[in-house]
This record gives C-alpha cells, structure tokens and sequence, in this order.
C-alpha cells in the first residue's frame, strides 16, 4: 500500500509525518514499519497526557469525583468528552481495533527500542474548554446533540471505507462535521490543533535532539498523526523553517496562548444577566401597572414554564424522583442566578442518591458507544440528568420571556 506520509526537512532533521485512521490496522502496521524502517531518532504523537493514561491505564475512570465534576462546572466537558471516546470506541469495534492503539503501539516500539518519544496534542479539555468558550449557550447544545447524533448513529463502516479515513480521521472527520454546523468552533477544533501540533513537534525536536549543523548526520524525527491533520501540520512546520533566525523560528512556534482559556468580552459576561432582567423588569412593570393579582400570575407562569421544561428534561434522562423534584424548584431560582445552572443540582442529588459503582467506572467507554449504555450507566445517567435538565431550563428561561409579555399584553 502507498505510505500515507510527508517528509519535511528542516536543517539536520528530517521529520516525517505519518497519517493514521485511528482506527485501522493497516494504520498500526504502517507506523511500525515506518519507524523501524526510518530508524528514528525520535518519536511523536497525537497524544496528550490525560489520553495516554486513558488507554494505558485501566483505572483512570474509577477515580472520577463526579460530584467534583459538577461543583466546578466541568459536566458539559466531561460529557462532550465522553460522547467522543464513546464514538471512536463504537467504530473501532466494528474492526476489532481501540481508538488510539496506532499512538500505543508507535509509544510501545519506541520504549522497546530506547527511543526518545514525546506526546505532542494539546490537552482535550483545554481545546474543549476554548471551543466552548466561544459557543454561546444555544450552541453549546447544538455541540452536544451534533455529538450524540455522531456518536449513536447505527452506520455501519466497511473495512475498505476505514482506510478512506485516512483521508481525514474519524474524530477529525466528526470535528470537521461540527465546524461547518457551528462555524465559530472551528478554528478551535481543527485549525489550532494543527498548528499546536506542528509547534510541538518542532519544539520537542529542538529540545530532544540538538540542532549541531556542522553534524551531517541527519536525525529522523517520525510524528504519527490523524491523516486530516497532514496538510495543517506540514504548512506551519514549513513557516517555521523558512524563518532565518532562531529568535523568529521560536516566535512561530509558540503556542502558550493555545493553552489558556481566552476571557469573555464585556458583551458575553453581560449576556447571562440579561435575561433574569429582563423578566424581573416584566415582572416589576406588571405589578405597577396591575397591582400584585397580575404580578403573581407572571410569577406562576415563570415557575411553571421553567420548574416545568427542566423536569421534563429531568424525567426524560429518567432521574430519580428527588432529581426531578430539585429541577423543579431550583430552576426558577437558578434563572435569575447567572453563576448557578439548574443542571448541577439535579446531577448531583442524582450522584448522591445513585451513587456509581466501580463497575460504571470500569465500563464507561464501552457504555457511551449506545443509548441504552448511557442509560444503564450510573456516571452517564447522572450526565445525562444534569444535560437534559439544563437543556430544558434554557429552553424554559427563552419561553418565559415571551409568556411574560403575553401575559402583560392580554391583561
């Protein structure tokens, strides 16, 4: 088969980059061959550290706090997370391959033969965080139904149409999918990791190996990547390159702002508080104009549409009693509450009351490949809870406005 490979060279390096579909054999073969047969002198991957100990190590999900994960507003991350392990777990059954095992067996041939190697992606969470940090509420949804829709989709792949992923990788196939449904992530999900990658491996060439010109002995660098990342990566490393001096080279190769999560504007911190003004205003304006008989029934059609929508939310993730009980009461207050989502209450009186199990932890990946594994699962089910019944109080905060001034008007 024809290699799926660039070669760039960069001074006394030779950096060749390796495309993989995530989930090929082929892609697992090739990389070894291609390491060996370059016998590289350094090795890098499309790895950051949480995701080498999520396939090295087979206890990282048995240490979740999930009530920590809620109290820090971390559940939308853990679940847009999940729903992606869970999507490129269900395509690799299909082929009898783990997601990642390319990255595992470039990281086992590199340790086996004492070659230095280095884990070259930016951390999930921050690429999520920034994404999510650009999306506004609406779409923060619309990210995650886009995922669930990829993830529990019932297609099924043929072998010869994975090796077509080499083209573009499963989960950048799925990131590519999200960015045209929400353009605003895409720089966050596709064009920083490209270039966060080629910085990387440049930096850790620079770091591992000495650049000596006067050595005529070329070092191969070999990085293993998803193959959509191929064209990003070879353009920025080429920058980087073509500048003459060091001090320009290490410019372009800093990414310390990819890191960081960028600080909302004046207009997004003011946003969540326009809503809760606004329907306190309606509600103000209504008992000055109406006196107190008009103003408790603003009072009870805000209640009732957002106590109401979020424990549907609530019942439909199948939440205990308590839990939908608690999206009730909490998500009228939690509305003119900007620093408070009704969803973290009712995720963790779900926590508390269906406490998980270790084997919830030790089947969570296999559990979120299905809707019915998202369901039985105990980490999932409390995730669930907490979306679902923040979907609902967003959907019940937008029609409460609108029944308020409806209620003004008819009045």
């Amino acid at each position: 088969m024809t290699d799926t490979r660039i070669e760039l060279r960069a001074g006394n390096k030779d950096i060749i980059l390796v495309g993989t579909a995530h989930v090929s054999q082929e892609s697992i073969d090739e990389v070894k061959r291609i390491i060996l047969e370059e016998k590289a002198d350094l090795i890098c991957v499309e790895l950051d550290k949480a995701r080498y100990a999520s396939i090295t190590q087979k206890d990282t999900w048995e240490k979740l706090d999930m009530i920590k994960v809620f109290k820090e507003g971390k559940g939308f991350l853990l679940m847009a997370n999940l729903v992606l392990s869970g999507f490129q777990r269900r395509m690799g059954a299909e082929l009898g391959i783990k997601p990642g095992d390319e990255m595992k067996a470039a990281l086992e041939l590199a340790q086996s033969q004492n070659i230095p190697y280095a884990l070259c992606d930016r951390e999930v969470q921050t690429t999520l965080r920034r994404a999510w940090a650009s999306c506004s509420m609406w779409n923060r949804s619309k990210l995650l139904a886009t995922l669930f829709a990829s993830a529990f989709s019932k297609e099924k792949l043929k072998a010869e149409e994975i090796e077509e992923l080499k083209k573009q990788s499963e989960l950048d196939g799925m990131m590519n999918e999200l960015a045209s449904y929400l353009p605003e992530v895409k720089e966050t999900l596709i064009d920083e990791r490209d270039r966060y990658l080629a910085s990387k491996i440049w930096t850790s060439s620079k770091e591992l190996i000495p650049n000596n010109e006067s050595n005529t002995d070329k070092k191969r660098i070999v990085a293993v990547v998803g193959a959509g990342h191929l064209k990003g990566i070879k353009e920025h490393i080429e920058k980087i390159a073509a500048e003459s001096k060091e001090e320009e080279k290490a410019s372009l190769a800093d990414v310390t702002s990819l890191d960081s999560i960028p600080k909302k504007s004046i207009v997004s911190k003011a946003i969540p508080f326009l809503i809760p003004m606004a329907i306190i205003g309606l509600m103000v304006f209504g008992f000055l104009r109406d006196g107190a008989d008009l103003s408790f029934s603003m009072l009870r059609i805000w209640i009732l549409w957002n106590g109401s929508l979020a424990a549907l939310g609530t019942i439909i993730a199948l939440g205990h009693p308590l839990s939908i009980l608690t999206a009730f009461i909490a998500a009228p207050i939690t509305t003119v509450t900007p620093f408070l989502g009704v969803g973290m209450f009712s995720g963790l009186i779900q926590v508390l009351i269906r406490k998980p199990r270790v084997t919830d932890a030790q089947s969570i990946i296999d559990d979120v490949g299905s809707l019915k594994g998202f369901y039985n699962n105990r980490i999932t089910r409390a995730l669930l809870v907490f979306f679902l019944t923040q979907l609902g109080g967003v959907v019940g905060t937008f029609v409460t406005v609108p029944a308020l001034a409806a209620g003004l008007l008819t009045s």
